[in-house]
């Protein structure tokens, strides 16, 4: 039996050795050094490999600048003098004129003809008529005939009936009447010299003269 016992170890063993002998080898590849340090320049964070969010910054508008007016004149000599005063003290200034709504005028007028010859025609029959007129030689109403500017409604009326009972057929036009002043306007960089001394200085000097804020752009025209 101990023979038998034997011999199974034996068989058992030579059977282990014959089996890792049929087992293929698992052969381990290496990358190459470079590839592997390429591998490592290719690792970044998350951080650097997303682009950084863009986020809207809401930027106000600038508000426009707001200059320091001084006025108002009716003459442009008289603006002047106030300009030349303010750059003899540095205070960088200009004149700039302001055209302001006055009222409306009312144009009668007949409108142009065919011809100038027509229309000096019909300016000759209307001026032996005892009718005041001219004829127009600008804009879009060149060759007409004007019979008169007036500042009231009713006394075009009253020409307009006229000529209407004469033969014609008058046509009103309404004229936007214009003040034109003029204010000294000191630059923004320059307000901060204008002091309040400064400015009872130029009231004393200058009858009349009052200041006051408004847009640097967009009331005033430059002169």
């Amino acid at each position: 039996m101990r023979w038998m016992f034997l011999w199974l170890v034996v068989l058992n063993l030579f059977y282990y050795v014959w089996h890792q002998q049929q087992v293929p080898l698992r052969v381990t590849e290496i990358a190459p050094l470079d590839m592997a340090q390429s591998s490592k320049r290719d690792i970044r964070l998350l951080s650097e490999s997303s682009a950084p969010v863009r986020r809207e910054v809401a930027v106000a508008e600038e508000a426009e600048a707001v200059c320091l007016f001084l006025g108002s004149f009716e003459q442009m000599p008289e603006a002047s003098a106030v300009e030349q005063r303010l750059l003899s003290l540095d205070i960088r200034s200009q004149v700039q004129s302001v055209d302001a709504a006055a009222g409306v005028d009312y144009w009668v007028y007949l409108p142009p003809l065919a011809s100038r010859q027509a229309s000096l025609r019909q300016l000759r029959e209307l001026q032996a008529r005892k009718i005041d007129s001219y004829i127009i030689t600008q804009g879009d109403l060149a060759n007409g005939i004007s019979l008169g500017i007036f500042p009231r409604n009713d006394s075009a009326e009253s020409v307009m009936q006229r000529l209407r009972e004469a033969g014609y057929e008058p046509l009103l036009r309404e004229l936007t009447r214009a003040h034109r002043s003029f204010w000294v306007r000191i630059a923004p960089e320059s307000r901060r010299l204008a002091e309040d001394s400064l400015l009872e200085r130029l009231a004393f000097d200058f009858k009349g003269l009052q200041h006051q804020l408004m847009l640097c752009e967009g009331v005033a025209s430059p002169r």
